[in-house]
């Protein structure tokens, strides 16, 4: 067994445009350095490797670009590399979205940064035993989707409101890792999996990597060089708590139990110096919403526009004439296996309902669901989610597909693991 770890600074200059808000903002000031990060691990003939990045998501076409590179500068196999965003909604704008354009200068420059990094992470690649754990957090992460007694969802709503009810759904406590240490003991990097929505400063005119980035800090600081966080079905779970009057976790401290959470395990995982690994992809295409009026106008039962709803209605001829020229969304599902585990990579912000039930119907592989993977294709609610609205039902670019899509997701990542199950 061989991994290999690495890193790299990809911090915007001042100035460069924000995205995490459908608004126009321009980043004034770094609270800390954004980084993308790779690990590479092999056994035999056999190699997969992680990209994450500090960015709200990447392209599926930059994601297909990136594999193409590493491939032809280091001969690694492009289809066995997943390229997954922490959803960081305070970094630079990597594509188009509401008023924001991409920056299409600073994404060129971070696709020849990570091909290099790949590079480093190849050469650090040393004989090791990895190990599988996994602790429960239950103080992060609240499902911030509060069903009102009209039976409508209000999308960070407070249970101060004499018309909220209950939480519409529940969150993933699962904090999944993955740790590599060589002869010595001393360890080489880690993978955390946790789903939750990193968005301080998302704002505000700051550039920061969010607390993804304070884990990776923190994990550093304890005797970790590299950890790659690796978030889940997050598209309904945040770090605000409804039920506290909307009390937020700070960055600092979201961090910090993430990486006393994973600092807990390591201890007690059982090491392997040898796993099998393999992994496999399919594109599926998904259906778009049909569209009607109130969708368009945003006058539709439920609709929740959080930003001024002038940014909706001038996006709204191009998403309407996309989903009119284009048809169908292409939507990649990749899984790696390394042994009993299964990562598998949805290309979304889904809902945590779809997620769990993916590791349910992975069992008795135990998935971990890695979120805005491989591309982006908008949020991806639960089917019955659309019926009591909300903002992330909301018809836009970043929800415009039909309610069967999450569980279309769902079967294809599911018929993959039981796929390779039975090799």
């Amino acid at each position: 067994m061989k991994a290999g770890f690495a890193e790299v600074d990809i911090t915007p200059p001042v100035g460069t445009r924000k995205i995490g808000w459908l608004k126009l903002i321009i980043g004034e000031r770094v609270a800390d350095p954004l980084f993308a990060r790779a690990a590479v691990f092999e056994c035999g003939t056999e190699r997969v490797a992680f990209i994450q990045l500090d960015t709200l998501s990447i392209r599926r076409m930059d994601v297909n670009d990136l594999r193409k590179r590493i491939e032809t500068a280091h001969g690694f196999p492009g289809s066995h590399i997943m390229v997954a965003a922490t959803h960081n909604h305070a970094g630079p704008a990597v594509c188009t979205v509401g008023d924001v354009a991409r920056e299409d200068a600073y994404v060129e420059g971070l696709l020849a940064k990570i091909v290099v990094m790949f590079g480093a992470a190849l050469a650090n690649r040393q004989s090791c035993s990895i190990g599988f754990g996994r602790a429960l957090e239950w103080r992060l992460a609240h499902n911030r989707r509060v069903v009102t007694r009209s039976g409508l969802v209000r999308t960070h709503g407070r249970f101060s409101d004499e018309d909220a009810l209950f939480f519409e759904g529940p969150i993933d406590p699962e904090v999944n890792v993955l740790a590599a240490r060589n002869g010595r003991g001393e360890l080489l990097g880690a993978l955390v999996n946790y789903a939750c929505h990193p968005t301080h400063y998302g704002g505000e005119t700051v550039f920061s990597a969010g607390f993804p980035g304070a884990l990776a800090r923190i994990m550093k600081e304890r005797g970790c060089p590299v950890t790659l966080f690796l978030n889940g079905t997050q598209g309904n779970v945040h770090t605000s708590d409804p039920a506290a009057d909307g009390a937020d976790v700070p960055l600092e401290t979201a961090g910090r139990l993430l990486a006393d959470d994973a600092w807990r395990v390591i201890p007690t995982l059982k090491w392997r110096g040898k796993v099998r690994i393999a992994s496999d992809r399919r594109v599926i295409k998904l259906p778009f919403r049909k569209l009607t009026r109130d969708q368009i106008k945003g006058t539709a039962t439920g609709a929740q526009r959080f930003i001024d709803s002038a940014i909706y209605d001038r996006g709204m001829p191009e998403v309407v004439a996309e989903i009119k020229a284009r048809g169908k969304q292409l939507a990649e599902v990749q899984v790696f296996f390394m042994d009993e585990y299964a990562f598998a990579s949805i290309p979304a912000e889904m809902f945590v309902e779809l997620g769990l039930k993916l590791k349910q119907l992975a069992h008795p592989i135990r998935a971990w669901v890695v979120g805005v993977a491989n591309g982006m294709v908008g949020y991806v609610p639960h089917k019955e989610a659309f019926a009591r609205g909300g903002y992330e039902t909301t018809f836009f670019s970043s929800s415009k597909l039909a309610p069967e899509a999450g569980d279309m997701l769902v079967r294809c990542a599911a018929s993959i693991i039981k796929k390779g199950r039975r090799r």
